[in-house]
């Protein structure tokens, strides 16, 4: 299984994504403002492998307090989430992690300043675990509703890279695979950053699963062409009434698989459903870098001076989206209720 993140007795060790698939560079941060360099430049992405790296994050900085008693820990404490915090706005996993850790910091309070930082290292290991075990259930209930045989297409990476291990959109397709279904994967290239060349294509080809990549503006006429029999993504954030936060492009393939008749599913995690955020228009949606379009690999594409967007997120309404596959079980319409009873059953903390 590909490693994406691990604690370790030296630090928290990513393989940087920004270096795939020509270079298998790991990186080794040591402080929790490494952490945060790394989650916000995306040498780790993936709304789950966000979750798990800002916990690891926290516990880092913790581990590191000189602290020496508790209400210098608490506002060490205060300080180290705040950073972390200040990466990636539209990730909810992040946010979730942050509350986690926080609740069992608050819990942990009396305690003696190196139990706290014991205790937080384990709850970040915890948490890495969980990711790995909920991808794998979220992979066998997806796996049903994958084709015998045929295309699917997926967008961005929402695989073992994106999360602990495993996967979340890759997750129901390995799944798929491992219980015999004959499926082709269809990988937008996803500009502009290029996750679904770089990233799905690199893991789906150590699995031995078939791929082929497509350039974005190539997914309609496959469709078309018949041979895209469904359709699986992952999220960023998925709001109370079932609209979904994924990487810009989702939208325009959801709304493609909709005029051609085609199931498009989500893959995600509980932790990905946002219950405090009723809809899309909502969820906040980060800007990054004009570069990002202007070049590629380095190189200028774009003359100077042309104005750029480069949002690194859409919002996918519910309407097309056929299910919601989570860990606990699939979500049909309506969200607000499927949704709802599922995120319930998640277990407290700490």
């Amino acid at each position: 299984m590909i490693q994406t993140l691990e604690w370790t007795a030296h630090g928290v060790v990513f393989i940087d994504q920004t270096k795939l698939p020509t270079e298998e560079v790991y990186v080794t941060c040591t402080t929790h403002q490494q952490v945060a360099d790394a989650i916000r430049n995306m040498v780790v992405r993936g709304a789950p492998a966000i979750g798990v790296a800002a916990a690891m994050g926290i516990a880092l900085g913790v581990k590191n307090s000189k602290a020496e008693n508790a209400a210098d820990l608490k506002k060490d404490f205060d300080q180290i989430c705040e950073i972390i915090r200040q990466t990636r706005p539209t990730a909810v996993n992040l946010f979730w992690a942050i509350r986690r850790m926080t609740e069992k910091f608050e819990f942990l309070r009396i305690r003696p300043i190196a139990h706290i930082q014991q205790a937080l290292i384990e709850e970040a290991q915890r948490m890495h675990a969980e990711d790995i075990a909920a991808n794998q259930a979220m992979g066998r209930h997806g796996a049903t509703l994958m084709p015998s045989s045929g295309g699917v297409l997926t967008h961005c990476n929402a695989g073992a890279l994106a999360t602990a291990g495993y996967g979340t959109a890759l997750g129901v397709i390995r799944a798929a695979v491992e219980q015999g279904k004959k499926i082709h994967v269809y990988a937008d290239e996803t500009r502009p950053f290029l996750q679904g060349s770089r990233l799905t294509a690199w893991e789906l080809m150590k699995d031995g699963i078939p791929t082929t990549v497509i350039s974005d503006n190539m997914a309609g006429v496959m469709m078309q062409q018949g041979k895209i029999g469904a359709i699986v993504v992952g999220a960023d954030r998925i709001a109370a009434n079932g609209d979904v936060a994924n990487k810009i492009g989702t939208y325009t393939v959801a709304v493609l698989a909709k005029e051609h008749g085609i199931p498009f599913y989500v893959a995600a995690p509980i932790s990905t459903v946002d219950l405090d955020t009723p809809d899309g228009s909502r969820i906040p949606i980060e800007q990054r870098n004009a570069r990002e379009v202007t070049h590629i690999a380095g190189k200028q594409m774009t003359p100077d001076g042309v104005e750029i967007e480069n949002p690194a997120f859409d919002v996918t309404p519910a309407k097309y989206v056929a299910a919601i596959i989570t860990e606990r079980g699939i979500a049909r319409a309506p969200y607000e209720n499927s949704l709802r009873d599922l995120a319930a059953e998640i277990p407290k903390h700490p």
